[in-house]
């Protein structure tokens, strides 16, 4: 009975869809996050962390929103395929390689001295050039719909570097760059199939020369507005390996990668309906948050489920991950809510997006950021990975409230607005 209603709802397949590719991924990465917990230490996994976390807030302009532009205009007109899939690649890879040399500098600036600069090559590459081009691959075939394809890219990453690794911990005691090293190999391999599928199931990208024309501010909108998610979800990890120890580093993401994991079935329902969301935009915020409405109870009874879970499984870290993390029981402990707050901000936001109204999610989530960083700033100094820890939920608790009221002033002030917002 329930399988029947599934497979006549497109949303309920898509989503399973994505639940299959998010889920396959929290074996994957449970046993590659033990793995390198456990070999690495605290302090060699706070290192590794502080540069992916770093390298992370520069990734959203590695396509510069392109991939969001590119579902967008397939979403409508599967034929405009071709000409913004060229255009999305390009951009991807001149974006990169500027980021890339940007990552380095910073590096040296933001980085205690004791992590090897070639690490933060490596960590570079791998994600400004191939994971970012793996990702626009999924989002190719999230313009169609296609979200099986979809979900098999997000777990390709995934599987190729806990291979690599597990090869690598066979041959030898792996260190931070050795793990750098193959974090580099393993995301180009997945870069290279996802491409070739890519060609294959949907068609060859032409390019003309030019960049998204007009539409390159939109897509800056995109990539700003990631890049502040980013920031208040991952730059409190680099901080702290400046600003306190890279074992407190290591404790703090340690707890933060379980609340990753435990919004997975989130993140799957959020990347199923959000070509939904441009559609529904046709009327406007009345249409995205009619659409909002049907979406959200689901997901936020689950975030507050799992919030409850993850405070009560918080004992288990130590035994799992080895007794240098004894203290991330607490860290998981005042990290619990967290599920359940981004689930209360990340449908109202993506009304907005689907609305025409990227820009003031993007001016929302910068405001947030620059919150965050202050009170990263301030806390970390004084209370270790706790004051991450209040820096993290103020945030969202914060970001929670300002989307709600944006969303609800779009919609009392103009209820059907259309897309020309988008198309200006």
């Amino acid at each position: 009975m329930l399988w029947d209603k599934i497979k006549k709802s497109e949303l309920s397949r898509d989503t399973l869809w994505m639940l299959m590719g998010h889920g396959a991924q929290l074996p994957i990465r449970a046993v590659y996050f033990v793995l390198i917990a456990r070999w690495l230490g605290a302090e060699g996994y706070g290192a590794f962390i502080g540069v992916t976390a770093l390298v992370s807030v520069l990734a959203p302009f590695a396509s510069m929103g392109a991939g969001n532009i590119l579902i967008k205009h397939v979403a409508r007109d599967r034929s405009e395929f071709s000409r913004y899939w060229g255009r999305t690649l390009f951009l991807t890879w001149f974006s990169g390689i500027v980021l890339t040399l940007a990552t380095v500098i910073l590096a040296h600036f933001i980085l205690p001295r004791s992590i090897s600069l070639m690490l933060v090559i490596t960590v570079s590459i791998a994600d400004l050039l191939f994971l970012s081009s793996l990702n626009i691959c999924a989002q190719a075939f999230q313009g169609f719909e296609r979200l099986s394809m979809t979900s098999f890219l997000l777990i390709l990453p995934n599987a190729t570097r806990l291979l690599a690794l597990i090869v690598l911990i066979l041959l030898k005691k792996p260190t931070p760059l050795d793990l750098g090293y193959l974090y580099l190999v393993s995301t180009g391999v997945a870069f290279l199939v996802g491409g070739y599928l890519v060609t294959r199931e949907l068609g060859r990208p032409t390019y003309n020369g030019r960049i998204l024309d007009g539409e390159i501010r939109e897509g800056v909108y995109f990539s700003v507005a990631l890049c502040s998610s980013t920031i208040f979800n991952d730059i409190d990890k680099t901080m702290l390996t400046r600003l306190a120890t890279l074992q407190a580093a290591g404790i703090y993401a340690a707890a933060y990668r379980l609340v990753d994991v435990a919004f997975i079935p989130v993140r799957s329902l959020i990347s199923a309906s959000y070509a939904r969301f441009f559609r529904s935009g046709a009327q406007g915020m009345k249409g995205t948050l009619a659409l909002v409405a049907k979406l959200l109870p689901f997901a936020a009874g689950y975030g507050l489920a799992s919030s409850l879970v993850l405070f009560l499984c918080a004992p288990l870290l130590p035994y799992v991950f080895g007794r240098e993390f004894q203290e991330a029981t607490d860290a998981l402990r005042w990290l619990s809510l967290l599920p359940f707050l981004k689930v209360l901000h990340y449908f109202p936001a993506n009304a907005l997006t689907g609305a025409g109204f990227q820009g003031l999610r993007s001016a929302l989530l910068v405001g947030t950021a620059f919150v965050n960083i202050s009170l990263n700033l301030w806390l970390i100094p004084l209370y270790s990975w706790r004051g991450s820890a209040w820096a993290s939920l103020l945030s969202d608790s914060l970001y929670a409230v300002i989307i709600w009221a944006a969303a609800v002033w779009k919609l009392r002030s103009n209820p059907t607005a259309a897309l020309a917002n988008q198309v200006k």
